[in-house]
């Protein structure tokens, strides 16, 4: 991983990780120093970035006034937080649907899910207005296609977790409306934390939807799955985000010297 360095008013590297880890343990980057790497929506101080690195770090000396880093004068690449709001994200869903249904339809074949639906629709046709049958052909074509049921349930879940924490940060549909899927921190996510963003979903639709509704009332424009995942739902690609971030000029790697 590349990491950008912010101090008084400048920026420096590219700088590899290990690099930063290294002159943070020696001193010669301070804990107030800015940085930023891909994936992150604004810059921030060393010591939140790599807290790890700064237990093995020196005593941090008392900066003179021409030692002193400012970061209220840094010119950094800072974003403004954009999240993506509750019908937005619900024509994304609308969009997927769709895209889904394709994949669906076509396991319906080896599954004989068309010859199902036919003898569920003549079980309910002969039960006429008699409600506990119908209910007995609903339960019996459920129980005998719970295959079927598992296998698009499994389908969809690795659909959305691949697509969020792939390079797109987003479904198709989040994609197609200029969206993406980040951490708290604004960066690409990973395929656990995508999966149990999905799980999060399916204990949203088992409280009746309400979950989901919490996208239209919080702050952050979360729902319930992002909360349990610690996700975020932004506008703007992930592709158009990074290509927009400003590259600062190539320094000298052997040690950090601003």
């Amino acid at each position: 991983m590349e990491v950008w360095i912010g101090r008084q008013g400048e920026r420096h590297g590219p700088y590899q990780e290990e690099q930063v880890r290294e002159w943070l343990g020696n001193g010669q980057l301070s804990r107030d120093d800015l940085g930023w790497y891909d994936g992150l929506a604004d810059w921030q101080p060393l010591s939140v970035l790599f807290a790890d690195a700064l237990a093995k770090a020196p005593p941090p000396f008392a900066p003179t006034a021409s030692t002193a880093p400012a970061p209220s004068s840094f010119s950094a690449p800072t974003r403004t937080i954009s999240y993506a709001g509750f019908w937005k994200r619900v024509l994304a869903y609308l969009i997927d649907a769709f895209v889904l249904y394709f994949p669906f339809a076509l396991l319906e074949i080896p599954f004989g899910m068309r010859a199902a639906y036919d003898t569920l629709n003549g079980k309910v046709l002969a039960a006429g207005t008699d409600m506990q049958a119908a209910l007995t052909a609903y339960q019996h074509f459920y129980v005998e296609q719970w295959p079927y049921f598992l296998t698009t349930l499994v389908v969809g879940w690795l659909y959305f977790a691949a697509c969020e924490s792939s390079a797109w940060q987003a479904s198709v549909g989040k994609l197609a409306l200029g969206m993406r899927v980040t951490d708290l921190n604004g960066a690409r996510i990973s395929f656990a934390r995508a999966l149990g963003r999905y799980g999060g979903k399916l204990i949203s639709a088992f409280i009746f939807c309400i979950g989901f509704l919490l996208v239209a009332f919080t702050q952050r424009k979360q729902g319930l799955h992002d909360m349990l995942a610690s996700t975020l739902v932004l506008n703007g690609r992930a592709s158009d985000v990074n290509r927009n971030t400003s590259a600062p000029t190539q320094n000298d790697k052997a040690s950090f010297n601003a």
